[in-house]
C-alpha cells in the first residue's frame, strides 16, 4: 500500500471538512438531502408545556418539565367479573412512579348490558355499580366503591382521572309510543334506579326540536342538545351529571364519545359550566377539521391527523410524511397523541412512533395493552422520563428522507430541550445538526448510543441512530 497519497488524501478529506460551511454538513453526509435539509420551525410559541390544569379534588397535580402523560386503563373487552377497578387501582403506583400523570377510564356508569358492557350504551349515568338494573347490580368494572377507591388512591398519587363520557346516544330505555315517529321507540328511561335524569320520547330525535342533529350512531336512541331539559340536566344543575361526576365522584376531567354526533357547542357548554380537562374523540384525519372543532368546543382533541401519518411514516417507509400537518403543530395546547387505543390500533412498528409522541408537542397517550402486555415496559418508561423531562419548546424539523427524521426541541425555562433521531433503515446512520447548545457534551438518553459527543463552536455536532431505531439526544447533565 503506498502510505503517502493515503496520507494526502485523508489530509484533502480534512481540509474539505473544514472549510464545509453548516448547510453542506447536513444535507451531505451519506446520501443525497430528503424533503428538506433546512431547519423548519414547525411551532411557534412561548415554549410552554401542555397543560392539564390542576385536580379538580385535590389540587396535587403537578406536571413535569415536559408536561404530562396519560395512560388510557383499558381496552375493548377488558375482563369481565366486575374486577377491572381493582386492577387499575393495583397498578396506579407503579404508572405513577414511571411518570404518567393522569389515566383515562372506560364508561362508568351501568349500561344496556349490564356486568357484560364495555359501558358505550349508556342506561343510567348515575349508577356506578351500586343499583341492581339491567341483569346486574356491578358493571363490567367492579362496584361504585371499588371505582371510588381507584379514583382516591390516583389522586393520592398525584394522578389525574378522566371519565369517558357518553352522551350521544343512550340504550336500554323501555318502549313508548313516540307521536314524531308514528311508532314505538326505545325512549322510555322513566324507570331508571337512580331516579335521576329519567326520559321520554322527546328527549331524543325525532322530536319536538327537529328531526336530527349532526350525527347518530349505530341505531341506538339520539340524545337531543336542543332540548333545554337534557342541557340541565347533562351539565346545567347543580346534581347534573358533569357536576356530579366531578364534585361526588371527583373525576377531573373527560374524554367526550363520537363529538361528530353533536355539535362543539355541546362540549363548549360542558366545560363552560362544568370544568375539568377534556378531549373529543373526532376521528378525521383532517386537520382542519380537527382545529375547528378544538377552538369551538374550547377543548382539546385528539390527533388523529398525527395517528395516519405515523402508520405511513413508521409501517410504510416514508418519515417525509412527518413533514405534513398535524394537530399538534397547528396547536400543540389542544393535541392529545396517541399510538393506539380501545377502537384503532393499526400501527405495527409501535416504539418508533412513541419515540415520536413522547419526545413532541401535545398529550402524549399510552395504550394499557402497549405498556402492559405488548411492548417493552422498560423502554416505555424511559420514553416516559425523557418527556417529562427533556422534552420542552417549541419543535424545529431538522432532516427528512425516506428513512431518517431528525427534530430538535428548543428548551423552556432553562430546560434544554432535545434532540430526536429517528432511523428506520436497516443500517447505522449519521449526521450533522445543528444544536442550540455550545461547545457542551451531549449524550443519547436512550443509551442506544455509546456515543458522547461534543458540540462544535457554532452548535453542530455528530450525532447517531442504530439502525430501525431511535436515538434521543440532550446535554450530559
Amino acid at each position: 500500500m503506498k502510505k503517502i497519497p493515503y496520507l494526502l488524501s485523508v489530509l484533502g478529506l480534512v481540509l474539505i471538512h473544514s472549510c464545509r460551511t453548516s448547510d453542506e454538513m447536513v444535507a451531505g453526509d451519506q446520501k443525497d438531502p430528503g424533503v428538506h435539509d433546512q431547519i423548519v420551525n414547525v411551532t411557534h410559541h412561548d415554549g410552554r408545556p401542555f397543560s392539564t390544569g390542576s385536580s379538580s379534588s385535590t389540587g396535587k397535580f403537578v406536571a413535569g418539565q415536559g408536561g404530562s402523560v396519560l395512560m388510557q386503563g383499558f381496552y375493548w373487552d377488558v375482563p369481565d367479573g366486575g374486577n377491572w377497578w381493582n386492577t387499575v387501582k393495583g397498578k396506579l403506583t407503579d404508572w405513577s412512579n414511571a411518570g404518567i400523570g393522569a389515566v383515562w377510564l372506560p364508561p362508568a356508569s351501568k349500561a344496556q348490558n349490564g356486568a357484560y358492557s364495555m359501558g358505550y350504551d349508556p342506561t343510567d349515568y348515575y349508577d356506578f355499580g351500586n343499583y341492581n338494573q339491567n341483569g346486574s347490580i356491578e358493571t363490567r368494572f367492579g362496584s361504585r366503591a371499588e371505582l371510588e377507591a381507584l379514583i382516591t388512591k390516583a389522586h393520592a398519587e398525584n394522578m389525574q382521572v378522566y371519565a369517558d363520557i357518553v352522551i350521544n346516544h343512550n340504550s336500554g330505555g323501555q318502549s313508548e309510543y313516540n307521536p314524531y315517529v308514528g311508532s314505538n321507540t326505545w325512549t322510555n328511561f322513566s324507570g331508571v334506579a337512580s331516579g335521576k335524569f329519567q326520559r321520554s320520547y322527546n328527549d331524543f330525535y325525532k322530536n319536538a326540536y327537529g328531526n336530527n342533529d349532526e350525527g347518530a350512531f349505530g341505531g341506538f336512541p339520539d340524545l337531543c342538545h336542543a332540548n333545554p331539559y337534557v342541557q340541565d340536566w347533562l351539565w346545567g344543575r347543580d346534581d347534573s351529571v358533569g357536576k356530579y361526576y366531578k364534585n361526588v365522584m371527583k373525576f377531573d376531567g373527560w374524554r367526550f364519545d363520537y363529538v361528530k354526533g353533536f355539535g362543539a357547542w355541546v362540549v363548549n357548554s360542558w366545560n363552560s359550566g362544568v370544568g375539568g380537562f377534556s378531549v373529543g374523540e373526532l376521528w378525521d384525519s383532517n386537520v382542519n377539521t380537527l382545529e375547528s372543532w378544538a377552538n369551538n368546543a374550547n377543548s382539546s382533541v385528539f390527533d388523529f391527523a398525527a395517528y395516519y401519518k405515523m402508520d405511513e411514516a413508521f409501517d410504510n417507509g416514508n418519515l417525509n410524511v412527518l413533514n405534513d400537518d398535524m394537530m399538534w403543530k397547528r396547536n400543540p395546547f389542544k393535541a392529545v397523541t396517541f399510538v393506539a387505543n380501545h377502537d384503532t390500533d393499526i400501527i405495527y412498528n409501535k416504539m418508533p412512533a412513541y419515540a415520536y409522541i413522547l419526545t413532541h408537542e401535545g398529550y402524549p397517550t399510552i395504550f394499557y395493552r402497549d405498556y402492559e402486555e405488548w411492548l417493552n415496559k422498560e423502554r416505555l418508561n424511559n420514553l416516559i422520563w425523557i418527556h417529562n423531562n427533556k422534552a420542552t419548546g417549541t419543535t424545529s424539523i431538522l432532516y427528512t428522507d425516506n428513512d431518517e427524521y431528525i427534530a430538535r426541541r428548543n428548551g423552556y425555562n432553562g430546560n434544554p430541550g432535545l434532540i430526536v433521531y429517528i432511523n428506520s433503515s436497516s443500517s447505522w446512520q449519521e449526521r450533522w445538526i445543528q444544536t442550540n447548545w455550545t461547545s457542551q457534551q451531549i449524550k443519547d438518553f436512550t443509551g442506544n448510543s455509546s456515543w458522547y459527543p461534543t458540540t462544535q463552536g457554532d452548535k453542530w455536532v455528530k450525532i447517531q441512530c442504530p439502525p430501525n431505531s431511535y436515538s434521543i439526544w440532550s446535554l450530559n447533565q
